[in-house]
C-alpha cells in the first residue's frame, strides 16, 4: 500500500474534494451515563449522537481515502480517467455516502426500442455514530436517466449490514468487480431482451409492493419506462432503479421528518430494490424467457 500521504494527494487528484459535511475529525466526550459517550464533530463542536463508552471509529475522510487509495493501487489507470464523485451525508454529518462512477467501464443495454449506457459504481458508506457498519457496495449507473444500481445477489447485499469493513476483503472485491460489472451488464441485457406484459407487472407488484398505493405508483412508473424502453424486464427494473434513485417527479417523495435522513432513506430504497430483484415472482418472469 502507498503511505498516507501519498495516497492522500493520489485521492484527491482522481477524486476530488470531501466536501465540509464529511470532512471533520470526530471527538468523543463523557456523557452522566457511565456507559455511554457523545460523539462531536471536532471542527464546529456540534454534538451528533451518544453511543457506547466502547465505541471508536475513524472519521469519514481516513475511511474514504483508505477506500480510495485502494482503488488507484488495484484499478487500471483507464478506469480512474474522468471518475465523478458524489458525497453525501444524513444525521448531520454522522452517517456518509460516497457514489463513485467509472465512464470508461460500462456496458450497451439495448432493447428494441432503445439503447442506454451503464456505467460501473462503487458504493462507500461510513457511520461514526454507529447508525451502520463501514460497508462497500458494487453496481452501476444508467447514463441515460441516471439511475443508480446495486448489483449482487440480495443475501450478499443484505449481509454487507452486518459485516465489518476490512482493507483486505474491500481490495479482494475490488479485483473481481469489472468481472462481475460485465457479468452484470449481460444480466441487464437479457432482461433487455425479455418481453413482459401488463398484466404480469401488475401481478408482480401486488405481491412485491408493500401497499396498493404503492403498487398503482410503480406500475405507473413503469409505463412511463416502458413507453421509452419497451415492455421488458429492463424496462420495471429501471421502474424499481428510478424509486431508488429519485424522490420527486415520480410519485414517490421522501417525508419530510426534519430529522436530516434523506441521503441514508434513499439508500434503504436501493437495498428494497434489490430485494424486489431476488424475489420469487421477478425470477419467475426472468426464468420465463
Amino acid at each position: 500500500m502507498l503511505d498516507t500521504q501519498t495516497y492522500n494527494a493520489l485521492s484527491h487528484d482522481v477524486f476530488g474534494d470531501i466536501p465540509e459535511s464529511a470532512d471533520f475529525d470526530v471527538a468523543f466526550e463523557p456523557t452522566l451515563v457511565p456507559h455511554k459517550k457523545y460523539v462531536v464533530n471536532a471542527n464546529t463542536g456540534q454534538y451528533l449522537d451518544t453511543v457506547g463508552h466502547k465505541f471508536n471509529c475513524a472519521s469519514h475522510p481516513d475511511f474514504f481515502r483508505s477506500v480510495q487509495g485502494a482503488m488507484i493501487e488495484e484499478l487500471n489507470a483507464p478506469d480512474l480517467e474522468d471518475v465523478t464523485t458524489t458525497f453525501r451525508t444524513s444525521r448531520n454529518g454522522a452517517w456518509a455516502m460516497m457514489d463513485v462512477t467509472f465512464p470508461n467501464v460500462k456496458v450497451n443495454v439495448e432493447t428494441h426500442k432503445h439503447k442506454t449506457e451503464i456505467a460501473q459504481r462503487v458504493i462507500a458508506l461510513h457511520g461514526i455514530d454507529g447508525s451502520c457498519s463501514n460497508q462497500v457496495y458494487y453496481g452501476g449507473i444508467d447514463f441515460f436517466c441516471t439511475n443508480g444500481q446495486i448489483s449482487g445477489e440480495y443475501d450478499t447485499v443484505r449481509r454487507k449490514n452486518t459485516l465489518l469493513f476490512s482493507l483486505d476483503n474491500f481490495i479482494d472485491e475490488l479485483r473481481r468487480a469489472k468481472r462481475d460489472f460485465y457479468e452484470h451488464g449481460r444480466k441487464l441485457q437479457a432482461w433487455a431482451s425479455t418481453h413482459i406484459g401488463a398484466v404480469q407487472v401488475e401481478e408482480l407488484l401486488s405481491t412485491v409492493m408493500p401497499s396498493d398505493s404503492k403498487a398503482d405508483r410503480m406500475l405507473s412508473v413503469y409505463f412511463s419506462e416502458a413507453a421509452t424502453r419497451g415492455h421488458n424486464l429492463f424496462a420495471l427494473y429501471s421502474a424499481f432503479t428510478n424509486y431508488s434513485s429519485h424522490n420527486d417527479g415520480n410519485g414517490f417523495k421522501l417525508r419530510e421528518t426534519g430529522n436530516d435522513t434523506k441521503a441514508q432513506s434513499m439508500f434503504k430504497r436501493e437495498q428494497e430494490v434489490s430485494g424486489w430483484i431476488a424475489s420469487p415472482q421477478f425470477r419467475a418472469l426472468e426464468l420465463a424467457a
